[in-house]
């Protein structure tokens, strides 16, 4: 009689798969709660600790790590060696193992779990059986996944065996499955003692396989990971409309990446990861139509992000132009079935806002590189020159200072009551960006002000300023020509302010 092993946390199925054996002339060995839970149910077994001549013990740390079970995982069934050793020490053959690991990602996610219960979640028999289950595919079938017990029984109906290709199968995905599983730990550790790895190890879930990436030539696909993140894209809930695409999925997280900046009520509309048009509002439809005129060609074929609820005036005016994506955190009933309306139309309802982001990976020929998030956004406020800011003018400047930190470097924005005019974005010298940016906003610069994400080497922006009539300048500061722009400030009758950090963003 063949020999299955069961040992699950996640008892989906279980019962089914167990009685299916049973027909199938298995013998089952099993443990601790899922030997109770198939007992219960009317599934013969055999516990562990009689298999084994060998109590559970340590609280069950340790049941499974025993020569008479990896013996009978291990063993070459076409060996002489192995099978002479194998019955000179009465350990029977294993043909089949059925295990999911202690759920130690999910615990990781539970409110207040503490450190001794994420530690006690670190599953060691399981991955240990797993592996040398898979090791030895060649003669062992071995199931992590629940959605593969079908599959098995088929087989094992109608050939009393698994395929050999489906045993590789198998092995390949329990391997994935445990460098996962062993990852999500060491990157516990990392964090929680601030640890810097020699060799790091992340791990992602396949999401989605998508039509294409940048460009139709480009094959692509998007993976996800559970760390906690605010405005995660796999938890926006698709409401309407075509599938994400690989730009629309970069665009998406970039207006998010805006919005996280802001308790106000604030409207991002977004192209080619870079914002045309953001702005601040007291309810949803006046954020929405600020930052629509903002910038009323640039926003066609873009994106809307807003973190608040679309109503049906703001839905209405959004109809009468081309958007590819609107992320809101709800909508009215109305206002969602008039969105409708356009057939290809993305719509998407995020989750709430928290407090936390993961770290940011960017990849590069041959590695990545890895960073904290810029979630900062003043070391301190320094008036350097002899005009002062009016609190109205401080409140654009910072208001500012959030959008350039988000905008491709060399970057500037012009703001004037907590709207965008103009951005400049992703120049090879500052005075390009700032051309740029005044030009779009044009005679609505008079009196507003400009925001830079790092400092002005020349005063040749400050001159140009000074021609659209802005009134304040915020800026990092710290060049060796701080004091050139100072002076050119002071000349214009400009208020200029040292933020002390930098805002780079490639």
């Amino acid at each position: 009689m063949k020999k299955a092993l069961i040992s699950v946390s996640d008892k989906t199925g279980v019962l089914e798969f167990a009685r299916s054996l049973k027909e199938n002339n298995f013998e089952i060995i099993s443990t601790g709660g899922t030997l109770k839970h198939l007992v219960e149910n009317g599934v013969e077994c055999i516990g562990i600790e009689y298999y084994t001549g060998f109590p559970e013990i340590l609280e069950g740390r340790v049941k499974t790590l025993h020569p008479k079970v990896h013996g009978g995982l291990l063993a070459k069934r076409d060996s002489e060696l192995h099978i002479k050793e194998a019955e000179n020490n009465e350990i029977d053959f294993i043909d089949l193992v059925c295990v999911n690991l202690y759920p130690f990602e999910e615990t990781l996610k539970k409110d207040g779990v503490s450190d001794v219960e994420i530690i006690e979640n670190i599953d060691i028999g399981g991955p240990s059986m797993l592996r040398s289950a898979a090791k030895n595919f060649k003669f062992v079938t071995v199931v992590t996944d629940y959605k593969d017990y079908n599959m098995i029984i088929d087989e094992i109906s109608e050939m009393g065996e698994t395929k050999f290709e489906t045993r590789a199968y198998l092995a390949a995905k329990v391997f994935n499955k445990t460098a996962s599983y062993d990852s999500v730990i060491a990157n516990y550790f990392n964090n929680k003692f601030n640890f810097t790895p020699e060799k790091l190890t992340l791990t992602y879930k396949l999401e989605d396989e998508l039509r294409y990436g940048e460009n139709p030539h480009q094959k692509a696909v998007h993976y996800t990971n559970n760390e906690a993140c605010s405005y995660k894209l796999q938890d926006c809930e698709q409401l309407h409309g075509k599938k994400m695409s690989y730009n629309n999925l970069q665009d998406a997280s970039a207006a998010l990446d805006i919005l996280q900046e802001f308790d106000e009520i604030v409207c991002v509309a977004l192209k080619h990861m870079n914002p045309c048009g953001v702005a601040i509002g007291n309810t949803v439809l006046e954020a929405y139509t600020k930052a629509y005129e903002s910038d009323p060609i640039s926003i066609f074929g873009g994106i809307v992000a807003i973190n608040g609820k679309v109503d049906i005036e703001t839905a209405t005016m959004m109809n009468k132009l081309f958007l590819e994506i609107i992320l809101a955190e709800d909508y009215d009933e109305d206002a969602l079935e008039k969105l409708k309306t356009k057939k290809n139309l993305r719509i998407y309802k995020i989750p709430k806002r928290i407090s936390k982001n993961s770290k940011l990976i960017k990849s590069v020929r041959g590695g990545i590189l890895v960073q904290d998030y810029d979630e900062k956004l003043y070391d301190e406020i320094n008036v350097v020159t002899e005009k002062k800011a009016s609190n109205k003018e401080m409140k654009d400047l910072l208001f500012g200072y959030k959008i350039v930190k988000h905008v491709k470097s060399n970057a500037i924005v012009v703001v004037k009551n907590q709207q965008t005019l103009g951005i400049g974005a992703g120049q090879m010298n500052r005075v390009g960006a700032c051309e740029i940016a005044l030009k779009q906003a044009g005679d609505k610069a008079d009196g507003a002000v400009i925001a830079s994400d790092a400092f002005f080497p020349m005063r040749d922006s400050v001159d140009m300023a000074g021609e659209y009539n802005i009134s304040a300048i915020i800026q990092p500061g710290g060049s060796i020509k701080d004091q050139d722009s100072i002076d050119a400030c002071n000349e214009h009758g400009i208020s200029m302010i040292f933020a002390k950090l930098r805002h780079f963003k490639h």
